[in-house]
């Protein structure tokens, strides 16, 4: 196998353990969900995370505190701000989710995303 530059990270050859969550509080999803994420490089000094994250159907109250970048690889999903305006996205959509959003995110399918977190 060859060898990867140095400084880059390659998912596919990065082995990680997921870490698994469930998700129970009642004041932010309407049914609990499980949820599961490969962090495959953090930099705590910049505040900068990126890794693949995926979960079944849910809808979850959000209050975002940090910038991501989501790219899908599979599923559905729906997002619907506080003033209700909605857009759903499906596999090989790419967007930001910036700092300030207030409103659901809404897993439609099971959902697989590569994620890229700045500022959590």
């Amino acid at each position: 196998m060859p060898k990867i530059p140095a400084h880059v990270t390659d998912f596919a050859s990065s082995p990680v353990e997921a870490l698994v969550r469930d998700i129970t509080d009642p004041a932010i999803v309407e049914a609990p969900y499980r949820s599961q994420t490969w962090r495959h490089f953090t930099n705590p000094q910049k505040n900068f995370t990126a890794g693949i994250w995926e979960a079944g159907p849910h809808k979850e109250l959000c209050n975002c505190d940090y910038d991501e970048l989501c790219h899908l690889l599979e599923g559905r999903v729906r997002l619907t701000d506080s003033e209700g305006a909605s857009r759903e996205f499906g596999p090989g959509s790419s967007f930001v989710v910036a700092a300030g959003f207030k409103g659901t995110w809404e897993n439609l399918t099971p959902v697989r995303k590569v994620y890229v977190i700045l500022g959590a």
